[in-house]
């Protein structure tokens, strides 16, 4: 496993679904009960400070013989003056669950529909897998991985990113074994030579001239399709993947605007968790549970002050309002660098919340850009991968700290984490039976409409 540092000093290691941050969540584990963060106002009237005290760290046990870590919970004391968080109007845009309920056991604990989602989804859908910022330079690459599909995805001589199997057309050798890394000007099979360019063309082949018919213009690398959103890289392992602008027509021109392709991240954060992929997308649906779950997100942005634009298909989700226009999602609630100049006023007061089926949720901060990657790695467990993005003028800065804002949503992330586990532990009961969804998880059945219209 290659090495490197975060350009912040923290160490980071790559495993193969992309880099591996803080070493703390890289192994299977299941939490003890969270120490969520305690919050209440200090004083009274318009002289009350809201003091945050921020439970950081917490013990796990290990699972599937993975190696025993221990962290002690520290707390970090944080107060905002509320002269700069005016009260929030509430304004949340009507919106229905249809009287739909949760999905049934067999959705969340059966090996048999996992491995029909793999085939009917994952192996068929437009997957998120990473950002134009990891590669560099001509020869750059990574791979995406998928059960037993290795992918690689490459930078090429002329500039282009390309995705190819990682596999040679000779015997069927892995080609590439490290994550990432530097290919130069070509591939090479590490068993007989066989050398590929960056464009997947067999370029070289030892001792095959005296093979009556044999030419190297048959044997290219498989190619993968591959499609450029925003600068984030999307994959489609079907050999006849539906249109990108087809299957995702929402992206097509909703964001265009912003420098997203400019940005690349300062930090990423790995998080293993026992529980099914589709919890995830519920809880990230959804803000029912951030009054009480998460009291420091929910006093940046009230849980009633949104709106969802997008309500059907792919992709899913809205603003908030920021109830301090000024600020952002953060330790704290202030910003971490400059807002694009390219964002409106609207823009620069509200963070855009969206789920990407099946593989992503991205959220448009005014400062920075959140991305959880999903990967579902079983029935019941799942990876999301978490990068926090800053465009490089912002990152240049002098005095730049992104901190404040990795730690709320580490902070967050947690405790979301937490409760996907737990409600794992419920769904797969033998006597679980669907609940009905409360108007406020309009977005939750939605997701199961589009889950159960792919499912066919």
């Amino acid at each position: 496993m290659a090495n490197e540092k975060s350009i912040y000093g923290k160490r980071r290691s790559r495993d193969a679904f992309g880099d591996r941050g803080e070493d703390i969540m890289s192994a299977p584990f299941r939490t003890k009960p969270w120490r969520p963060a305690r919050f209440a106002f200090v004083g009274s009237g318009a002289a009350a400070m809201p003091l945050v005290i921020v439970t950081k760290g917490f013990e796990r046990s290990p699972i599937d013989h993975a190696p025993r870590h221990s962290f002690r919970a520290r707390t970090t004391c944080v107060t905002v003056p509320t002269s700069r968080l005016p009260g929030a109007v509430e304004n949340m845009q009507a919106r229905t669950s249809r009287g739909q309920f949760t999905l049934p056991r067999d959705a969340f604990a059966s090996a048999d529909i996992f491995a029909r989602e793999r085939e009917r989804i994952f192996l068929r859908s437009w997957l998120l897998v990473g950002h134009v910022s990891e590669l560099a330079q001509s020869g750059s690459y990574f791979l995406f991985e998928l059960d037993r599909e290795s992918v690689i995805v490459v930078r090429d001589g002329r500039g282009e990113v390309r995705a190819f199997h990682n596999h040679c057309r000779h015997r069927g050798s892995r080609l590439c074994q490290s994550v990432n890394g530097m290919l130069g000007s070509g591939i090479q099979c590490p068993y007989h030579a066989w050398t590929y360019g960056l464009d997947g063309a067999l370029r070289s082949v030892p001792a095959m001239a005296e093979v009556a018919g044999f030419n190297v213009a048959d044997y290219p690398l498989h190619g993968v399709a591959l499609t450029l959103w925003q600068g984030f890289v999307f994959l489609n392992l079907d050999l006849q993947p539906v249109p990108f602008a087809q299957a995702l027509p929402a992206l097509v021109d909703k964001f265009a605007h912003r420098p997203t392709a400019e940005m690349r991240s300062v930090h990423q954060a790995i998080y293993d968790v026992e529980a099914n992929w589709k919890l995830f997308f519920h809880n990230f649906s959804e803000c029912y549970h951030c009054p009480t779950v998460h009291p420091l997100l929910n006093h940046l942005t009230p849980f009633r002050d949104s709106e969802n634009d997008l309500e059907e298909g792919a992709v899913l989700g809205g603003p908030m309002r920021l109830k301090n226009a000024d600020g952002s999602m953060s330790i704290g609630g202030a910003r971490c660098a400059e807002p694009p100049s390219v964002l409106t006023a609207e823009e620069r007061s509200r963070v855009y919340y969206y789920t990407l089926f099946p593989s992503a949720f991205i959220s448009f901060h005014p400062d920075y850009v959140l991305v959880h990657r999903a990967h579902a790695l079983g029935v019941d467990r799942t990876r999301i991968v978490c990068d926090w993005y800053f465009h490089p003028d912002a990152i240049a800065t002098p005095g730049f700290d992104p901190q404040p804002a990795i730690d709320f949503w580490d902070l967050t992330n947690r405790q979301d984490w937490e409760l996907c586990a737990n409600a794992h532990l419920g769904v797969t009961s033998r006597a679980w039976q669907p609940g009905p969804y409360a108007d406020l998880e309009s977005q939750a059945a939605a997701f199961d409409r589009e889950y159960l219209r792919v499912m066919g």
